[in-house]
């Protein structure tokens, strides 16, 4: 089980680095496996990119569950998990979604129902305590933690990654109630955004 756990960080590091194409053999090296206990863990790399899906999920989950537990204001809630999921880097691994990969496969589908659902916890429990706007929606948070932290290799701006957490904490700063102005278009929901992807 622990090859399987190396394998998967070391995954997870490559694609963020240099997307779901990276070497297989690279990520055995840098796993410390050979490259036939990659393939006995993983027969192919859509395999391997599943895991690295459903694996950044959970994390991402379990972020906003000790958030919801740990954190006594309810926007402070919503600040911890933007925080720590922008560490997981999703728009670098958003690219991995795209093309045949199946949204409706169980494994996939249980992961991101529990972190929707711990999502959206979060996000009704500060705007009905009056801590975050009421004009925005989970979906909101979601592209925009994507869009800050999708850089990726081979861009002209390898060191954007230095400002994530500054330009995210602007943004948080304008998602917190009272809003100064008015939000144009309506709030992105996460069905909205379901149905545009696919």
């Amino acid at each position: 089980m622990r090859n399987r756990e190396r394998i998967v960080t070391a995954a997870r590091e490559m694609f963020v680095e240099s997307g779901a194409d990276a070497p297989l053999d690279e990520i055995a090296r840098r796993a410390g496996v050979g490259n036939a206990t990659l393939y006995r863990h993983f027969p192919d790399r859509a395999a391997l990119v599943h895991e690295v899906v459903v694996s950044v999920m959970a994390r991402i989950a379990r972020s906003a569950e000790r958030a919801m537990a740990e954190e006594a204001d309810t926007f402070d809630k919503v600040r911890r998990f933007a925080h720590e999921a922008a560490d997981e880097r999703i728009g670098a691994l958003c690219p991995m979604l795209s093309g045949t990969f199946d949204h409706d496969e169980p494994g996939i589908a249980a992961a991101r129902g529990r972190l929707e659902g711990a999502v959206q916890g979060l996000f009704q429990r500060a705007q009905t305590a009056g801590r975050l706007r009421a004009d925005v929606a989970v979906g909101d948070l979601l592209v925009a933690l994507s869009q800050l932290t999708r850089p990726l290799p081979g861009t002209a701006c390898p060191d954007n990654d230095q400002f994530v957490h500054r330009h995210l904490q602007l943004l948080l700063d304008g998602l917190e109630a009272p809003g100064r102005s008015p939000l144009p278009g309506t709030p992105a929901t996460l069905e909205g955004l379901r149905r545009h992807d696919r």
